[in-house]
């Protein structure tokens, strides 16, 4: 038998066969692009994260993908089952070496899941804080209030404790007054910038009162705890600082005055 007339067999042979499995692997990704297209609209319609979709999307076309190469393997006369070992086998090797990814996968898929917190939101853990930006499957990313971005990997988050504010942030400002002051005048003064000032909101209501004495009696502190929404939050805060004494002076509401008091020691 010549060379020929071996090519010419196992080409009669094997041809059909590869010509097939090409088959089923073009037809698998086409499978599998409208397997992604019609997840894509059917999660579009729930109310889920994007990170979400664009996962479960993948997943979707990655299984389909994964079932046409073991049919096209198993047309070209591949055993399957020694393969589908070896590869759980190299799973389990794999997901030990990137066992702190997938801990950052799982704990992302945790948090878009349970929603602890959104995008817009500002929230407050691990002694870091600022508005939520992005929620990864891997990290979780915070605009600062100096405008910095702070990135936390997911499985830091889960499990400690979170302070979320939302989308609004309450004020603490405060504001001392001389003892001598007439406090109904500055307190109605102070309600009545918090009315005025457009970023304060009118729901929940500010609230205004006397907090303390001050130390030894020298002044009244006057506790302001108006609400904001979160982007609002470090301009009203000084607005309403300035807004406050200049009411105060207008008006002729006395501030405390620094004292020091002197003793003389005789001497002899």
């Amino acid at each position: 038998m010549t060379v020929v007339d071996t090519l010419t067999q196992y080409a009669v042979q094997y041809g059909l066969q590869a010509a097939v499995a090409l088959g089923i692997i073009v037809a698998g990704s086409m499978a599998s692009r409208w397997a992604g297209n019609f997840a894509q609209q059917a999660l579009e319609k729930q109310t889920l994260e994007p990170p979400v979709r664009l996962l479960l999307v993948r997943i979707v076309k990655i299984v389909v993908m994964l079932f046409t190469a073991m049919i096209a393997l198993q047309t070209l006369g591949v055993p399957i089952a020694p393969l589908i070992a070896g590869v759980g086998v190299a799973g389990v090797g794999i997901g030990l070496a990137l066992q702190g990814v997938l801990s950052n996968v799982m704990a992302g898929l945790s948090i878009i899941f349970s929603k602890p917190y959104k995008v817009g939101e500002h929230i407050s853990l691990l002694g870091v804080h600022g508005d939520v930006v992005v929620i990864d499957i891997f990290t979780t990313t915070l605009m600062h209030a100096d405008r910095s971005r702070v990135i936390i990997p997911n499985r830091k988050i889960v499990g400690e404790i979170l302070h979320n504010f939302g989308t609004i942030r309450q004020m603490h400002l405060t504001v001392p007054v001389s003892p001598n002051a007439n406090l109904d005048e500055a307190l109605a003064q102070v309600r009545d910038v918090l009315d005025r000032h457009p970023s304060v909101m009118k729901d929940p209501l500010p609230s205004v009162g006397v907090a303390s004495l001050g130390e030894s009696s020298l002044a009244v502190a006057i506790a302001i705890q108006p609400w904001t929404a979160v982007a609002d939050y470090s301009a009203t805060q000084g607005e309403l600082n300035k807004l406050i004494l200049q009411r105060f002076q207008e008006r002729g509401i006395e501030l405390p005055s620094a004292s020091l008091t002197v003793r003389m020691v005789n001497e002899r």
